[in-house]
């Protein structure tokens, strides 16, 4: 593991950087998007916060649309920086691939015309580890944010059904 680190020279810290913000948002975001806690009845759920402003302010029906929209955005909360990691990682890893190709034939022996094997071991390590570890970053957030989106979908559906059960119901009163 540490020889991992190593091959990845200076680019080690952006890359985990990115790795722990990827982790910290998906785990955060699933925990906050379980349905209960969106759709519960607990106070601070989206759906109590739509009842409540429903039951307070006895809005017409684009206000009622336009504030559960509000409360849609607010699941949606972290996952533009998820977005960003998902293609900064790649190319973090694409940027040590050239940094460390451009090492490999910086160090080229002119009387030989063969690199210095120091040298060439260390770029190619870097070029090959940043990479990897870029890619190892972006899959997973990639799959991450897919899952995260799927559920703000299915999520947003179901307070679509609800709002629009209190519209039906204001309309018919």
């Amino acid at each position: 593991m540490s020889s991992l680190i190593e091959g990845a020279g200076i680019f080690i810290y952006p890359l985990g950087l990115c790795s722990i913000l990827a982790l910290f948002i998906m785990v955060e975001r699933a925990l906050a998007l379980k349905p209960a806690r969106v759709l519960g009845d607990a106070p601070g759920s989206m759906r109590s916060k739509i009842l409540s402003f429903y039951q307070k302010e006895n809005p017409d029906p684009e206000s009622l649309k336009a504030f559960t929209r509000l409360q849609v955005a607010q699941l949606e909360r972290g996952l533009f920086v998820l977005e960003i990691i998902i293609g900064a990682a790649p190319l973090l890893g694409l940027l040590g691939t050239v940094t460390g190709l451009v090492q490999v034939f910086a160090h080229i022996s002119p009387e030989t015309g063969m690199p210095n094997p120091e040298a060439f071991i260390q770029g190619i390590a870097l070029a090959l580890t940043t990479t990897m570890i870029g890619l190892a970053i972006a899959i997973p957030a990639l799959a991450g944010n897919s899952y995260l989106q799927r559920r703000i979908e299915l999520l947003t559906a179901k307070a679509e059904v609800l709002i629009q059960g209190l519209i039906d119901q204001k309309v018919c009163n």
